[in-house]
């Protein structure tokens, strides 16, 4: 697995292992990881809480130059929202775990305004979130498992 997928899939785990979903994702600039999180929707509440969403937040604020310089790495495709984010701050490559639990949208938004995205194929990522739908549906299709 690539390192900053496997820094991705750690933080997926984790969210996992607080009873949440596990999805998770990574901002790395220049070969460092400087900002990473895991979906906290059912932690704390927030409907906005996605692994793409915290991993941003997380790196704080940065200048566009930094932020043209960063690729997200993620262990699901994107949704609407967290590409919405990619685009706003400018994000120039997206790498993808996997998917196949959850249909692309957020993928036809990105490479319709040029940002670079690379399928990584996990079957790590694969298996880990698919055997949160099965045992937690319910869970699931409250936000985007529609």
């Amino acid at each position: 697995m690539n390192k900053f997928l496997a820094v991705a899939y750690s933080e997926a785990v984790k969210g996992g292992e607080e009873g949440g979903i596990p999805i998770g994702a990574c901002l790395v600039y220049r070969g460092r990881v400087i900002g990473k999180g895991h979906n906290l929707r059912v932690q704390t509440g927030d409907p906005t809480a996605h692994a793409e969403m915290v991993a941003i937040r997380d790196a704080g604020r940065r200048t566009i130059e930094v932020l043209l310089g960063c690729t997200l790495y993620t262990t699901l495709s994107p949704c609407e929202m967290c590409a919405g984010a990619v685009l706003l701050y400018g994000i120039p490559k997206v790498c993808i775990g996997e998917t196949k639990n959850f249909e692309p949208y957020g993928i036809d938004m990105l490479e319709d305004r040029y940002v670079h995205i690379k399928y990584l194929k996990s079957i790590e990522c694969v298996k880990l979130l698919e055997g949160f739908i099965k045992k937690n549906p319910h869970v699931w299709n409250e936000d985007i498992g529609r």
